[in-house]
């Protein structure tokens, strides 16, 4: 298996502020991954690290073998990112905007962008600054396909779209995807929309890993159970328990187990993607860690 983005201990810190810390993942080759994480988790320092924006307080950050700080000539050319902001020169027109990716980029594609915004009848006669939010930021997608990137990094894209935008944009994505060659980090706080396109899954929290894995394999790996308070400690000292609640005579759990829950008084279900994210954001910034090679849990 290929990776395409590799961290080791990655850390980051702004003064006395941490904004990263003890962040090791590897994300294959072909994926679409979410980024899953509240503001100020770290999500955006990430991919920041991983384009070579910013660089590392400690340990290291690989895109496909290549250091984005160390190697940028071989990594920049491989990636692209569209940031939250879409940063795009609002006074260009969108025509003068492609002629400017053409000139940076060595293995740009104009048939690329031209088609993709042709098909999404954005006019490349018109001013950036004149379109949309949403049109800026399928112009800002059609820019970093153009590159044809190997990794598109895409730090909340979406957030600022209304409902018909978001579709269009993550269509606009999977099509890209569909055609091939191509791995996608998507930082979202919209889970119905990860849900949708993405089948890997990282979840940041306090600056660190709380998981991360294989969407399916997580969901198989993880068991909500319902079942009777007074055994609830019982089932808490057999397994990992993310998360629980009590009634006076009931207690659920959300618990990370490979194996079956045998005992006959649970109640087994397999959680939902929400479910199971929002059980890790719950937890307090320390975790038990893991040997699961799939639950890449801070320690």
């Amino acid at each position: 298996m290929s990776i395409a983005l590799h961290t080791a201990e990655l850390a980051k810190r702004y003064g006395s502020t941490w904004a990263l810390r003890h962040c090791s993942l590897a994300i294959p080759e072909g994926r679409v991954a979410a980024l899953v994480g509240p503001n100020g988790a770290g999500k955006t320092t990430l991919l920041q690290l991983a384009v070579g924006i910013s660089q590392p307080t400690h340990g290291r950050v690989e895109v496909f073998g290549w250091s984005p700080h160390e190697q940028p000539l071989l990594v920049l050319s491989r990636v692209g990112f569209v940031a939250q902001d879409h940063p795009l020169y609002k006074g260009f027109t969108v025509s003068e905007m492609l002629r400017l990716g053409r000139k940076l980029n060595p293995r740009w594609d104009d048939q690329i962008a031209v088609e993709r915004l042709d098909r999404i009848e954005i006019p490349l006669s018109q001013r950036v600054g004149k379109l949309s939010g949403g049109q800026q930021a399928q112009v800002a997608l059609a820019l970093a396909l153009a590159k044809r990137p190997e990794l598109l990094l895409l730090d909340e894209p979406v957030a600022a779209l209304d409902p018909l935008a978001r579709v269009e944009f993550l269509q606009s994505l999977m099509d890209a995807v569909a055609a091939g060659g191509l791995t996608v980090l998507l930082s979202s706080h919209i889970l119905a929309d990860l849900e949708r396109v993405c089948d890997y899954l990282v979840i940041l929290s306090s600056a660190r890993v709380r998981l991360a894995g294989d969407i399916e394999q997580l969901i198989a790996e993880h068991h909500l159970l319902t079942g009777p308070r007074e055994r609830a400690g019982r089932m808490a000292a057999e397994t990992q328990v993310i998360q629980e609640r009590h009634s006076e005579r009931q207690s659920t759990l959300l618990v990370a187990n490979e194996r079956n829950v045998s005992d006959p008084a649970w109640l087994v279900e397999h959680p939902s993607l929400e479910e199971i994210v929002l059980a890790y954001l719950g937890q307090p910034a320390q975790l038990p860690s893991t040997n699961s090679p799939r639950l890449e849990v801070a320690s």
